[in-house]
């Protein structure tokens, strides 16, 4: 406003009354250091919007990490992994592009939100006191670029729905296939999903041509809009400069001051586009981080081990959204120094009953508990973290971090010597190994099969009372599979541990103490 009046000055001086550049003086340097003062308030909006920007997303990012790292309630897919096992595709792309996407809404949107609040009523307040029937057609001009936004709105937010949906369904899918590739070629399918692939990305970039087809109409509008109602006024001022009516420094105040009314209008509407994306990815991320955690574990103190027994009686499990019970009504018992051997059809409940044992996921019937005669206390009542002070768990795909072997398999025992290392290492056929050899980023640099010896490693270097594994010996040679199963079998027999795997070869069943099928049964839809 002032930046106009300074203007509107100048010129007016100029023209009508002759004035120099030595008369203009004070008002130039006033407009020079208004223009100093503009950029620098502009700069320091950008640095704070960046700064807010980059401590919202830490936060969200920390919050979402920590939040699917915790097992979820009611979801077929919860295990070890937390609320992300089956969804690591949409966590990796909310926790990176995702959000970084709401750099736009919090450097672009949001300064943007106030000042459309603020500015055009301080405009049309200034042009009251010069001209009222410029401030009269402001006053109703204004309001229909909001009206268009809302009308253009409510349309785009379905586009950008679909836009996220596709995204998410292609990073996902992209990931799955990326991480299954090498089994895929081994079988010729890796042709098949190249092509679905090829379906997902078509998909998304139909549906991004869509968004940005819509998002372009509406500048266009939102524009034109604006455009119409500043000649409305620009017009209106002509005339009445025509007629005399209206001075000159008057006029030229209101024709340079009546666009800033619509400016911060304009630029809302095409930075409510430019964020819209990140806007989408903080819902897909509220939705996950607000989503119910399941409260596991009680206060009850674990019996004494390894004395007490594994007892699974009747446990049945309903999975969410599907006409399945798996498992339904496994029973068992594991006592110290026996190893029993879990078998059924795939998609049993097999993993499942193990992540009920661990205390990651409760049962829809039934319990498991652990006895000491004729008193016994069910897992879920447990104190947690002491419950699993007492068990090693192997998963049938041990994860690895990008460390040594050594580092690697310390993570069952941190206090474990190099010796006990390359003993356990030995145990389980990977002698040859070099502890010190640096693995990539989930094992890259040794094969599944030493992989999945790895994750056995880990779990009987723990010295725990309870040995979980889950197909221990899928994917291994002849030799390697004797080599793990005599390490077990030690675990059970020399350290007197209780060991339950699940397992379908003939020669880990032979291990076995006792044998327990493991069955689903089809029910009513979940």
């Amino acid at each position: 406003m002032v930046q106009a009046a300074l203007l509107a000055t100048a010129i007016t001086s100029a023209f009508l009354e002759g004035a120099g550049v030595a008369a203009l003086g004070t008002t130039l340097a006033a407009l020079a250091l208004i223009l100093v003062l503009r950029a620098v308030v502009a700069w320091a909006q950008e640095w704070v919007a960046r700064y807010c920007s980059a401590a919202v997303k830490s936060a969200l990012r920390m919050q979402l990490l920590r939040r699917a790292s915790v097992p979820e309630s009611g979801r077929a897919e919860s295990s070890p992994g937390g609320a992300g096992s089956g969804r690591s595709g949409e966590i990796a792309t909310l926790a990176t592009r995702g959000l970084d996407a709401l750099d736009l809404y919090f450097a672009r949107y949001l300064p943007q939100l106030v000042l459309s609040a603020i500015v055009p009523v301080a405009v049309v307040v200034c042009l009251a006191f010069a001209d009222a029937l410029a401030a009269a057609t402001v006053a109703l001009t204004v309001p229909l670029i909001p009206l268009f936004m809302v009308l253009i709105g409510s349309a785009t937010e379905r586009r950008r729905t679909r836009r996220w949906t596709a995204l998410t369904r292609l990073s996902s899918h992209f990931l799955d296939v990326v991480a299954g590739l090498p089994t895929l070629r081994v079988f010729g399918r890796a042709g098949a999903q190249l092509s679905r692939l090829e379906a997902v990305t078509d998909e998304y970039r139909r549906e991004s041509l869509a968004t940005l087809r819509v998002a372009f109409l509406s500048a266009f509008a939102l524009e034109l809009a604006a455009t119409l109602s500043v000649a409305l006024v620009a017009v209106e001022v002509g005339l009445r400069l025509v007629d005399g009516s209206l001075d000159l420094r008057t006029g030229l105040f209101v024709l340079v001051l009546a666009p800033e009314a619509y400016l911060p209008l304009r630029q809302l509407g095409a930075s409510f586009h430019a964020s819209e994306e990140g806007l989408g990815a903080a819902d897909a991320a509220f939705a996950i981080i607000e989503s119910a955690p399941q409260v596991m574990g009680g206060h009850e103190p674990v019996p004494s081990l390894p004395a007490a027994e594994i007892r699974v009686e009747g446990v049945t499990v309903r999975q969410p959204g599907r006409s399945l019970e798996a498992p339904w009504r496994a029973s068992a018992v594991v006592r110290p120094g026996e190893v029993v051997a879990l078998t059924g059809a795939s998609g049993a409940g097999k993993s499942t009953l193990l992540e009920i044992i661990l205390g990651l996921r409760r049962p829809d019937e039934g319990r498991v508990a652990v006895a000491t005669g004729e008193s016994s206390v069910a897992v879920a009542d447990l104190d947690r973290a002491e419950w699993h002070r007492h068990v090693a768990w192997a998963p049938q795909h041990p994860y690895c971090f990008p460390a040594t072997v050594t580092e690697n398999v310390r993570l069952g025992q941190p206090g474990a010597s190099d010796e006990e290392v390359s003993e356990v290492l030995a145990a389980v056929g990977l002698a040859d190994l070099d502890p010190r050899t640096r693995l990539g980023e989930g094992g890259a640099g040794i094969s599944s099969g030493q992989r999945r010896r790895l994750g056995v490693a880990r779990a009987l270097l723990r010295r725990s009372d309870l040995l979980l594994l889950d197909e221990p010996t899928a994917g291994l040679d002849a030799d390697s599979e004797t080599a793990v199963l005599r390490a077990i079998r030690a675990a059970a027999r020399d350290g007197g541990r209780a060991v339950l795997l699940v397992a379908h070869r003939p020669a880990a069943l032979a291990v076995a103490d006792r044998v327990v099928a493991i069955v689903a049964r089809s029910g009513e839809r979940a």
